[in-house]
């Protein structure tokens, strides 16, 4: 037998211990949905939250292609994907496990002040806490600071150092939400501006537009905020002021934007500033 990529055997070696795992690509993050998925038109994973189940063998939908299959980490339809990776990603809520993602010098020294000493790893620019347990994944839950277990990838860096403990009801109190605010709701279909003429010659272009807007999305590599606002603009200057735009249309967009991370919040705020800039 051939020798396997390094980071097939890394993958094999976690699966074997039950942490689901997937490949991550240049920027560490998962690569894109196949055709067949993209903007979740399959209906996603089971475990996604989404109608319906996918069947698809390709590695789709981000941290729901998590496997501790051997099987599918070996397959043809992986193979591709282990040749163009950078690291193993893994799931953390599928192994039962909380990362508390500390991503500078300061954020690291607040943990150590203030939560209890658990698994450590160290990361490029700072550590990732590693806790028994699992809990909502949120970003930003302070400077520095995001969390990631259920419905989350973390890049795996090791075995790190130190016995697991517990998770603490301090890290998950980092993730309430604030008592006082109501969560934005989704926009619902978007008004026209102007005269609400449409210049499109067939739905299928509307489709196509919305579409590559959301394989832009996912195939971002860096600077999600600036991508997701771009794309947000993009979409609503082509789009916005005729009353095409459907409610399935702009869900399609936030699910994508919400797959590399963005919280509802922030989508949100990225369409209302998109809808200003035009005048819309």
């Amino acid at each position: 037998m051939s020798r396997k990529p390094a980071h097939v055997k890394t993958a094999l070696s976690l699966a074997a211990d039950g942490v689901p795992v997937l490949p991550l690509r240049r920027g560490k993050v998962p690569f894109g949905n196949c055709p067949s998925c993209v903007g979740n038109a399959c209906g996603g994973r089971p475990n996604m939250k989404t109608p319906g189940p996918c069947h698809c063998p390709e590695v789709c939908h981000a941290w729901a292609a998590a496997t501790t299959d051997p099987d599918v980490i070996t397959s043809p339809a992986w193979a591709a994907a282990w040749r163009r990776a950078v690291c193993v990603g893994y799931h953390p809520g599928g192994a039962g496990l909380t990362v508390v993602d500390l991503d500078n010098a300061d954020a690291a020294a607040w943990a150590r002040a203030t939560l209890p000493a658990t698994r450590t790893v160290a990361t490029t620019r700072g550590e990732h806490w590693i806790y028994r347990g699992t809990m909502a994944s949120r970003n930003a839950v302070r400077p520095g600071v995001d969390i990631k277990s259920a419905m989350a990838y973390a890049r795996y860096l090791g075995r790190g150092i130190g016995p697991l403990t517990d998770l603490p009801e301090a890290v998950r109190a980092l993730a309430a939400a604030k008592p006082a605010t109501t969560p934005p709701a989704m926009p619902t279909s978007v008004a026209p501006a102007g005269d609400g003429a449409c210049p499109h010659r067939a739905p299928t272009y509307l489709d196509r537009g919305v579409e590559m807007a959301v394989e832009r999305i996912t195939e971002a590599r860096s600077a999600i905020h600036a991508t997701v606002y771009r794309v947000f603009l993009a979409v609503l200057s082509r789009h916005g002021r005729c009353g095409c735009l459907t409610d399935a249309h702009v869900a399609r967009l936030f699910t994508a934007a919400q797959a590399k991370g963005e919280s509802l919040r922030h989508c949100m705020d990225a369409w209302a500033n998109a809808r200003t800039r035009l005048g819309l």
